[in-house]
């Protein structure tokens, strides 16, 4: 990758089903200079994330999507290389949302300085940033565990998932993780300290989660949808909680159609008083003090690990996303850029 100019990845088509390759084109372009009030960024570390596949549809969400032609949108670790703004100096590490390109130009708002003395800083965009902070808000929040409760989660080895989980043990509550293969689910159970995993692609998945979860199951994080759904579903006892996150296993326009499922969903949300919230981080922004806070303690004490899948190469980007959104990660998914 030349540092002499500026590699961008830009979204060169919207994808008809499943992402492919050709719905990415590498573009080189020149290096910006900052302006008045700007610094020039260096990126470092990119996140990739489920929601990006919502952003290359030309459909109304909660955020618009990327336009044909322009740099694909993402979370950033970044080097301060060039700074005409008092607020930042050459050499800050910053968190910032500068897409899939290897420099950005930023007039300073919406950056967040990072000292890489306290964690990695590729944690800012896992476990201490947007995955960890929709995991810790949309648990606790939506979900409301009590000790004593069964919680149940599904990618539980991703970023979002497998910090589900280990807050829900932190708050006594019984936590069942739902993962594709032995290796994910030996993961959360022997390493993360989950109650039980099951495997989604086991042939008798419904069976197993049922015997994973005797008492039922009070609270369920969604993050896949479909066949997984289908599965908790039937557990649910009365008065759960159902915060939805996300529904991957749809994203990629490959998931069934949910029409047949709505009778029966709407007749056990009257009959079984359940509460079924979708939520997008940015909602509970006001808790992230407090969520940094106790992540930060509960790292410290090894109460909440965390794993990282990095690969190397901005340009290797699209081929992971695709990965990503079969399920082929292992941990929370980061592009070294440079």
């Amino acid at each position: 990758m030349s540092q002499s100019k500026n590699t961008r990845i830009v979204l060169a088509s919207r994808p008809k089903g499943a992402v492919t390759a050709e719905n990415f084109r590498i573009e080189q372009a020149t290096i910006p200079s900052p302006g008045v009030g700007e610094v020039l960024l260096k990126i470092l570390f990119l996140s990739l994330d489920p929601y990006m596949r919502g952003r290359m549809d030309d459909a109304k969400s909660y955020a618009a999507p990327v336009e044909v032609g322009h740099v694909m949108e993402g979370g950033t670790i970044a080097e301060v290389i060039a700074s005409n703004n008092p607020d930042y100096a050459v050499g800050d590490i910053v968190l910032a949302h500068s897409g899939w390109q290897s420099h950005a130009i930023s007039d300073g708002k919406g950056l967040t300085k990072l000292d890489p003395k306290i964690a990695p800083v590729s944690t800012a965009l896992g476990v201490l940033g947007m995955p960890g902070l929709t995991a810790y808000t949309g648990l606790l929040t939506v979900g409301r565990p009590q000790p004593g409760e069964t919680v149940v989660v599904a990618a539980a080895s991703g970023p979002v998932g497998s910090a589900v989980g280990q807050i829900a043990r932190i708050k006594g509550a019984r936590a069942v993780g739902i993962a594709g293969g032995a290796e994910k689910c030996a993961f959360i159970r022997d390493e993360l300290g989950f109650d039980a995993a099951v495997d989604h692609r086991a042939p008798d998945f419904p069976e197993q989660l049922q015997r994973a979860c005797p008492d039922g199951v009070d609270v369920y994080f969604e993050n896949v949808g479909g066949a997984v759904w289908d599965a908790v579903f039937p557990l649910l006892n009365t008065f759960a909680r159902v915060p939805v996150c996300g529904l991957i296993s749809q994203y990629d326009g490959s998931g069934p159609s949910d029409s047949d499922r709505l009778p029966r969903l709407m007749r056990s949300i009257l009959v079984k008083s359940l509460t079924i919230r979708g939520f997008i981080y940015r909602e509970f922004a006001d808790q992230r003090p407090a969520f940094l806070l106790a992540m930060s303690e509960w790292l410290r004490t090894g109460q909440v690990k965390y794993r990282e899948d990095i690969v190397e190469g901005l340009a290797n980007a699209p081929e992971a996303f695709m990965g990503l959104l079969k399920g082929r990660n292992f941990g929370k998914l980061v592009v070294r850029v440079a």
